[in-house]
């Protein structure tokens, strides 16, 4: 009988919930359900200081240290694994999970897909992931992103409102309820429908395709144009902020100066980014644009792919 192990860390729960909705095509006497929990669990809800504090490690991909996962087989015919990302970046238990050497050799020669649950950016997340399947000698053959698909600023400011209050509701009665809709985490049986079906006949050539063709899956091209170009900048800050000391001030200091530069460049400096970028680039660059919106929803790890890209991504 053939095994799947299904695999993610959540703080909130949203991902689990996520993952279950898409098992459930699923024989469940096939899978092995198993949820990553951090040595040091991280809180939920966040402080507004720990919430920015763990951005310097996330950047940077340090590794942490997890519980034990006891897994109940050491090979398995297909790899769920889900993550979020955090500043660009996959988790810190998502990181910590590819860099044990002994859970990552499970991946080799092995299919995996990859789900995650994201505000709206996740593109920078992926390629991580994909080197980090690539190097374990995994195969990626489907990744399945569940986004909150409300504007960017009202979701900025309800993802805040959420992680700092553990509160997933109206902010104010008035902001949209954050993180991914309830209909699109119940939609999720829908992808593992197709998932389902080629694993029956271990054929995974055109799953992703298959996926992109129920029309659900969308990159918008200004959260394209920012992410970009984010995690440069984010790189630059965790650089300069991880040779703090963990526990100094002047680690306290850099990361609040962190935040405010991030709540500024997020809510003043990008719409207007975004305006000129809208007004003079884009009509001119739509063909590139769009190559990179296939490269993106694709499984490739080659951006040079010179295949037809699918216009409606």
């Amino acid at each position: 009988m053939k095994k799947i192990l299904a695999i993610n860390y959540s703080q909130s729960g949203q991902l689990n919930e996520i993952i279950d909705n898409f098992l459930l095509p699923f024989p469940e006497k096939q899978i092995e359900r198993v949820i990553i929990h951090p040595k040091k669990p991280f809180p939920f809800p966040w402080t507004s200081q720990e919430f920015f504090d763990v951005m310097p490690e996330s950047v940077l991909e340090k590794k942490i240290e997890l519980e034990p996962l006891n897994l109940k087989s050491e090979n398995y015919d297909l790899f769920i694994i889900g993550y979020q990302p955090w500043y660009l970046s996959p988790s810190l238990p998502t990181t910590a999970f590819f860099k044990d050497e002994k859970l990552a050799s499970l991946l080799k020669g092995k299919p995996v897909i990859t789900i995650i649950g994201s505000r709206n950016m996740w593109i920078n997340s992926q390629e991580s992931i994909k080197k980090f399947i690539h190097n374990a000698g995994g195969k990626l053959v489907a990744n399945i992103p569940f986004l909150d698909k409300n504007s960017n600023l009202s979701s900025a400011i309800t993802i805040l409102y959420w992680m700092l209050t553990g509160k997933k509701d109206k902010f104010l009665n008035i902001f949209p309820c954050p993180g991914v809709s309830e209909k699109d985490i119940k939609d999720a049986s829908k992808f593992g429908e197709i998932a389902f079906q080629e694993f029956q006949t271990d054929s995974y050539n055109l799953l992703q395709n298959k996926i992109l063709d129920l029309k659900l899956i969308n990159i918008k091209t200004n959260i394209l144009f920012i992410e970009e170009r984010a995690k440069k900048l984010f790189r630059i800050w965790a650089n300069i902020i991880i040779k703090k000391d963990s526990n100094s001030k002047k680690r306290a200091f850099w990361i609040k100066l962190f935040k405010y530069y991030l709540l500024i460049a997020l809510f003043i400096v990008a719409p207007i980014v975004l305006f000129f970028f809208n007004l003079f680039i884009k009509p001119f660059t739509i063909n590139a644009i769009n190559r990179k919106k296939y490269y993106f929803c694709s499984v490739n790890s080659k951006k040079n792919d010179k295949r037809i890209y699918n216009k409606n991504i």
